[in-house]
């Protein structure tokens, strides 16, 4: 397999009812995991890098690592800039060999949002690659009703013209998730999301995977959700085993007894994730 771009996935995923995994990686252990874990169920996943994670490690060092990884894997991989928050990290990110990139305007007037989007598109597909676009703001680290509610959430009407006036791909909406851990349970409008299903016609994208029940994942799914993102949990694995790990009285600091046990368990709840997004359990 190679690496390849994002809409291939994601359109076959919204037409056979199932959802592809985009999951957060940062360095050679979280890209191992989770093209390890997606070939262990031979399924197509989303190995994706924020501003976060390319500040932190370097975006051109994490690109050759996913590539080289990605090159040699058994099922589809593609390679995703997450919450691209300007053209020019969107344009860098193409620079570096990713096949796909937010532009994460959300935040701007909608006709702002469509204008910067609309480029990133633009520039995007002369190169070949996906673009994803958000309407509605989606939350961070605290449940979307504690942050704005309704004038939040992602409008029906607004998102049908978004997603014909910038021409993305895939379209991420808030319909009650949040990005990290959830202080209370998620509540997600699927009454809004089926609204948003019937006037959009290309992957819809759920941010804020961390925490949301089994159950209203696979409601989500139906309702034309094509791709999930999950980081938070994700990085959690790592962090509770590293101190589980180290916790054991026999324990001595080697590479192979530090990092092995953290890399098995993130790669095995990257694999629950990917089976129950994809319908496998």
């Amino acid at each position: 397999m190679s690496l390849c771009d994002m809409n291939s996935l994601l359109v076959a995923a919204r037409q056979d009812g199932y959802a592809v995994g985009a999951f957060t990686v940062w360095d050679m252990e979280s890209v191992q995991a989770v093209i390890g874990a997606a070939e262990s169920v031979q399924a197509p996943v989303i190995a994706q890098v924020g501003p976060w994670e390319a500040d932190f490690a370097g975006m051109e060092l994490l690109a050759e690592i996913v590539k080289h990884v990605a090159l040699r894997a058994s099922v589809p991989v593609a390679f995703h800039l997450d919450h691209g928050e300007s053209f020019e990290r969107a344009m860098q990110a193409i620079h570096c060999g990713f096949t796909s990139v937010m532009i994460d305007a959300s935040n701007l007037p909608f006709e702002e949002n469509v204008a910067v989007t609309r480029e990133v598109a633009k520039c995007a597909h002369a190169a070949g690659v996906s673009v994803e676009g958000e309407i509605g703001i989606v939350g961070g680290g605290i449940h979307s009703a504690e942050s704005g509610g309704e004038l939040a959430m992602t409008d029906p009407e607004e998102a049908a013209r978004f997603a014909a006036e910038t021409g993305v791909d895939a379209l991420a909406v808030a319909i009650g998730n949040a990005h990290g851990f959830y202080k209370a349970p998620p509540k997600l409008d699927f009454a809004r999301l089926s609204r948003v299903a019937e006037r959009v016609s290309i992957p819809l994208v759920l941010h804020g995977g961390t925490g949301i029940p089994d159950d209203a994942i696979r409601e989500a799914i139906k309702h034309g959700v094509a791709k999930i993102n999950v980081c938070t949990e994700f990085v959690a694995a790592f962090g509770r085993a590293f101190q589980e790990v180290q916790s054991q009285p026999d324990f001595a600091y080697n590479v192979p007894s530090l990092f092995s046990e953290p890399r098995r368990r993130a790669m095995e709840l990257i694999g629950e994730k990917i089976k129950l997004f994809s319908g496998k359990r």
